[in-house]
């Protein structure tokens, strides 16, 4: 009898000890190719907007790229996000050190190079259900090139911003507004 071994299944301190943008999903730590400059710029923006309320009322944390949330195991497997940019107003770990306990209220998904065509699409879309099944409100699907903010509420509806309007995120993060022109610039 031939037995095949299984790699051991990652965990969260695993993942703790990754270097680099990676996420625990189905048990692996996967981990993701650095952005050029246009994504990074456009998600240090969004930051720099959300840091800016957080700091003003007092209310949530902003989060900038490769923060990450754990989550119990969803259907999909994963166990953690890395969004982008993020805004969360739940509970801190004890031990700031550690990774967020929970799902951001608000995700930031900012496309790279590679997150174009029908497969990218459709991980994309994966990620969302995952991001909305651990209780995320708003994820932002936010394309450099075609200059769109794409708003995917919790409850199924679906906000476009294009140049000349000021994209939102209600109701994660309320009054909440940013340029799609200053933030595509």
């Amino acid at each position: 009898m031939i037995r095949t071994l299984s790699p051991p299944r990652a965990t969260l301190d695993d993942l703790m000890r990754t270097e680099g943008k990676a996420e625990l999903i189905g048990g692996r730590v996967v981990t993701y190719m650095a952005s050029g400059v246009r994504p990074g710029r456009v998600a240090a923006k969004i930051f720099r907007r959300l840091d800016d309320l957080a700091e003003s009322t007092g209310i949530g944390l902003a989060f900038t790229d490769g923060v990450g949330f754990a989550v119990p195991e969803l259907s999909s497997g994963r166990e953690s996000f890395s969004p982008d940019a993020s805004y969360y107003t739940g509970p801190l770990p004890a031990n700031r050190m550690k990774f967020v306990p929970g799902p951001p209220d608000f995700a930031v998904e900012v496309r790279s190079e590679g997150d174009y065509g029908p497969a990218a699409e459709a991980e994309m879309a994966a990620k969302r259900d995952d991001y909305f099944e651990a209780g995320t409100r708003v994820v932002w699907d936010v394309d450099p090139l075609a200059g769109v903010v794409r708003s995917y509420r919790a409850d199924g509806t679906l906000a476009e911003f294009a140049a000349g309007a000021e994209a939102d995120a209600e109701p994660a993060v309320p009054g909440w507004r940013v340029s799609v022109d200053w933030l595509m610039a």
